[in-house]
């Protein structure tokens, strides 16, 4: 798994050695506005962020990917995660410190993993499931070009009735 550098950050594989920085950043409040909630501790999401050091599900079938955004000045911002499914498709999710919305971050950190989902891991579609109240959320995936899904797309991916399937085709190698 590489480290992927944009103008604002660069991301990290994400490892146990994170947890105590990402727990800092993953209490915070204004993250949970829309769904879930903060990790109860910093040993069990260490241990989660162990458990996803193997890169892939325990049954092999899926990778799971996992990268943390560091800024210049070292701080960590939030993370970027992918289930790449063995159809080609990735399951793409995110969450970034409220101090760092609105600045790029999140965008550039979506944008550097699609590429890299494209380039290194054979996936041609990426999904984002996200509640659609979230406006924030839903501007930070238009800016890299998801779209929303068709009716088909949407129930494969089982959307709840306030939940929204945006999709971006990405282009493959050579293309």
């Amino acid at each position: 798994m590489n480290a992927l550098s944009t103008e604002l950050c660069v991301l990290e594989p994400q490892l146990e050695a994170h947890a105590s920085a990402m727990f800092e950043v993953l209490s915070d409040p204004a993250i949970y506005e829309f769904e879930g909630m903060p990790p109860p501790s910093v040993e069990q999401l260490a241990a989660g962020f162990r458990r996803k050091e193997a890169r892939v599900s325990p049954d092999g079938r899926e990778g799971w990917l996992n990268w943390v955004a560091r800024l210049a000045n070292g701080e960590l911002a939030g993370y970027v995660q992918a289930t790449v499914l063995p159809t080609g498709v990735a399951l793409v999710g995110y969450e970034f410190a409220s101090r760092h919305w609105r600045r790029g971050i999140g965008s550039a950190s979506v944008k550097a993993v699609l590429a890299e989902l494209a380039r290194s891991y054979e996936v041609h579609t990426a999904v984002a499931v996200l509640k659609t109240a979230n406006h924030r959320s839903m501007g930070l995936l238009l800016q890299p070009g998801f779209q929303r899904a068709s009716e088909e797309d949407a129930q494969t991916h089982e959307a709840q009735a306030d939940e929204t399937v945006l999709v971006k085709r990405l282009a493959s190698p050579g293309h």
